[in-house]
């Protein structure tokens, strides 16, 4: 049996008084693709940031690819090839559309320091096909006539786009991404699928945070859902519309 991507099993957050996350268990297939959903203040952030240790679990474990996450900070984390994007577009100021998606390489350069400065020739090597790879990545989402402007000007959509370009700069084994459809419109939302779909069809696990059910129902091989910090339930995006626990979390949100 091929070991899970990511195992969460019996993980809580507590932050005081509130419990934010109480004793959430799910599996996670390689390759595949995952949505967690639920109402506002259900968890799923807290989740998030629970899985990648930016707030380590009060109780339970998280398992990457068959190792244990307790103790390991986000860098380790990260060095793992379990990599994660925020709600609000997190752009670097101050550099150019292309220098931010180069940023998500920074791990994985082999050149050192004295080889960069003096430019020789394997650091020159491994520049350009950095370059090329970002290159192909920007075209593939529509911004590479944009690769030279400053990531700041971008509307919050393509911001967002440039985010997800940067994580796969990273060499991710899988990805986690917050609301990456928020701010986007139809026509954006619909290349987003597009785009998850081609990631999650070159073998990079995905899982994602996100209120748009449209998308989620598209695109989702599996669906997890919370309310106030509980798994309500988890299964294919056709089960979990007509699970009657599910439509009583989203009150009013049954379309």
């Amino acid at each position: 049996m091929t070991t899970p991507a990511l195992e969460v099993a019996a993980v809580s957050r507590r932050f005081g008084g509130l419990l934010a996350v109480d004793g959430v268990t799910f599996s996670i297939a390689q390759g595949g693709l995952s949505a967690l959903i639920g109402p506002n203040g259900a968890g799923k952030t807290t989740l998030f940031n629970a899985i990648t240790n930016l707030f380590p679990p009060t109780s339970g474990e998280v398992r990457f690819m068959g190792r244990s996450l307790t103790g390991l900070d986000a860098r380790r984390i990260a060095g793992l090839g379990l990599i994660r994007t925020f709600q609000t577009a997190r752009v670097f100021p101050g550099m150019t559309v292309l220098e931010n998606a180069l940023a998500g390489a920074h791990m994985h350069v082999g050149a050192t320091a004295l080889a960069q400065m003096f430019r020789l020739p394997g650091a020159r090597a491994e520049e350009r096909a950095l370059r090329d790879k970002a290159g192909a990545l920007l075209d593939l989402i529509g911004l590479s006539a944009f690769r030279d402007a400053a990531a700041t000007d971008l509307p919050m959509g393509a911001q967002k786009n440039l985010e997800v370009v940067r994580a796969l700069m990273a060499n991710p084994r899988m990805l986690l991404l917050d609301e990456p459809a928020a701010g986007l419109n139809d026509s954006e939302t619909a290349d987003l699928a597009a785009l998850l779909t081609a990631i999650r069809d070159i073998g990079v696990t995905i899982m994602v945070v996100e209120h748009n059910m449209s998308l989620v129902m598209g695109i989702a091989d599996q669906v997890i859902v919370l309310d106030a910090g509980k798994l309500v339930a988890i299964g294919a995006p056709a089960d979990i519309q007509a699970d009657r626990r599910v439509i009583e979390a989203y009150v009013g949100l049954e379309d």
